[in-house]
């Protein structure tokens, strides 16, 4: 199925296990509902150690990787051109380009890589060079396209031979004067009088082409193979093989090898515009990523190109979705939380529900189609509520998510309390990672107003000791990140499973006012304990936007 016609369904940048296993359940879902596997999972960015442990346990692979969902050249009805290698004559070239309506082909070998680019001025040019004798020689020609273009068969000699040395001539003159004019090596067009035709063998030319398919004796065609002359009888008459006989040359003698202007499958439409009008040429190369040459590529392609076609699942904020989501056809969402601010051109289907985890929504819609959860699904599912839940201690957990969890457990035949451990455990052995890839782990940036962005990371163990490593190894790189990303305002939630708790470490101007407020009370050591606190989404997020509003609005000073 063509990349285009897929619709590829993915979770938010740093992707945690609910919004990587909703898509891939998702996936499953509407392909079973639907003709063929047009739905493909993806995933926007790196996956966690978290939700890697729950792939393996369940026996999937990580979704393809998607950071970007704008247009690329491979969604667009790019020309697929006919196959052209540089041996092939010119006249083939041109046949090619007027058959398909086009003015540029690109010449490739025979596996399909580029070798040049040939165009309709490429091929003019050599059409009106017609006082060049020496044109066919110098192209070094094969006698195989030679025949063809002058519609000709060989008569003697091997096709696959070249005319490498002499003129082209049309011998008109008697046999005394053609005897003066003809060089060795020369090809000579002639009419059926035997004695030119015996007097142009004995001057040793290359080749001799007779046209209207007229007589050559016996005795002319056994001298010739015996002294390594070409014969070509055509059906044409003289004055049009004259003409056409320039056209043989190969087109690796005319073509553009150098400095040529080409387009991978995977560049976006985004990038190419500049290349293009910066470009004599009016149409272009593509090269997909095995460096095969797929077509050609013109401004034309870029008025209405094809966008991809997502599906949003476990997030509706624009700054969390793909980059490029808003160049996208975003045909559905499915969430759990609050609204955001992407927008679309027409109306969607968007399910929102206030429940812990989007892999809850997932499994009430296996419900309501009537099909059945395999098991490995199942246990994908039941990771994810376990996961944004903490194992139903979020606040953000109601009863659809408890009675999803024990019914996905059943299925999946898994014990939830181990699962959730092995899984919790899986995810705070952050051993190897540097600062940086923790950090990113599970980040999220938010933007309440113009003046209110911020971000939010969040680790979630039950070891106290692994929070406190990690403590110490992201303190110095929340300024990095915070200007790295120009995020005015960084937090970090070190949330304790066990102990229902988190500790906040924090950067940024008015970042400390802004957990006073919100929290009512102060740091200690650099941080703030924030007991009962688990939830980035139900809790943090709306008592930081609360503060923030009251600190603009009241000139509240902490």
């Amino acid at each position: 199925m063509p990349e285009h016609e897929h619709v590829y369904i993915l979770g938010h940048k740093n992707p945690d296990t609910d919004s990587i296993c909703s898509a891939i359940a998702y996936a499953d879902i509407r392909n079973r509902t639907s003709k063929g596997d047009r739905f493909v999972p993806r995933r926007a960015g790196q996956i966690n150690e978290e939700t890697e442990f729950v792939l393996k346990r369940f026996g999937f692979s990580q979704p393809g990787y998607m950071p970007n969902v704008g247009t690329q050249v491979k969604d667009m009805d790019f020309f697929v051109t006919p196959h052209l290698e540089a041996a092939m004559p010119l006249k083939r070239a041109w046949d090619l380009m007027k058959a398909h309506g086009i003015t540029t082909l690109p010449v490739v070998d025979a596996e399909d890589h580029l070798e040049g680019l040939i165009t309709v001025n490429d091929i003019s040019q050599v059409f009106m060079d017609t006082e060049d004798s020496l044109l066919l020689s110098n192209a070094h020609t094969q006698y195989r396209w030679i025949a063809e273009t002058i519609r000709g068969t060989i008569r003697v000699g091997d096709e696959n031979l070249y005319f490498s040395k002499g003129r082209v001539l049309v011998g008109t003159a008697n046999p005394d004067l053609l005897g003066v004019i003809l060089e060795e090596g020369d090809m000579v067009i002639l009419g059926d009088r035997e004695g030119d035709q015996m007097e142009a063998v004995n001057r040793n030319v290359s080749c001799i082409v007779v046209g209207l398919n007229m007589e050559i004796s016996d005795r002319v065609l056994a001298l010739a193979r015996e002294k390594g002359v070409v014969i070509i009888s055509s059906v044409l008459d003289t004055f049009t093989i004259a003409r056409l006989i320039n056209q043989s040359i190969p087109v690796g003698y005319v073509m553009t090898r150098n400095h040529l202007v080409t387009f991978s499958t995977e560049d976006f439409s985004d990038d190419i515009q500049d290349a293009m009008k910066n470009s004599r040429y009016h149409a272009f190369p593509v090269i997909d990523p095995q460096g095969r040459c797929r077509g050609t590529i013109s401004r034309q392609n870029l008025i209405d190109p094809k966008k991809k076609q997502i599906i949003l699942v476990d997030h509706n904020e624009k700054d969390q979705a793909a980059d490029n989501a808003d160049q996208a056809d975003i045909l559905e969402i499915i969430d759990h939380h609050k609204l955001g601010n992407l927008e679309t051109m027409m109306p969607i289907t968007f399910r929102n529900q206030p429940v812990g985890c989007t892999g809850t929504i997932m499994y009430q819609i296996y419900g309501e189609q009537k099909l059945d959860i395999p098991p490995n699904i199942a246990g994908l599912l039941c990771s994810a509520i376990i996961s944004d839940t903490l194992m139903f201690r979020s606040p953000t957990c109601t009863v659809h998510d408890k009675m999803a969890a024990g019914a996905l457990s059943l299925i999946a035949g898994v014990d939830i309390a181990q699962l959730a451990k092995e899984m919790f455990r899986a995810g705070s052995n952050l051993g190897g990672k540097t600062p940086d890839q923790i950090f990113y782990q599970d980040y999220k940036k938010f933007t309440v107003e113009e003046d209110v962005v911020f971000g939010v990371g969040q680790i979630s163990s039950m070891d106290e000791d692994d929070l406190s490593l990690i403590r110490e190894k992201l303190t110095p790189v929340l300024k990095a990140e915070s200007e790295k990303q120009q995020v005015p305002k960084v937090y970090f939630m070190l949330t304790n499973i066990l102990k229902e708790s988190t500790e906040l470490i924090y950067y940024g101007e008015n970042s400390e006012q802004l957990i006073s407020v919100a929290f009512h009370t102060k740091p200690e050591n650099g941080a703030f304990f924030l007991p009962g606190i688990v939830s980035r989404k139900k809790q943090l997020i709306p008592a930081v936007i609360k503060a923030a509003q009251l600190i603009k609005n009241s000139d509240f000073s902490a």
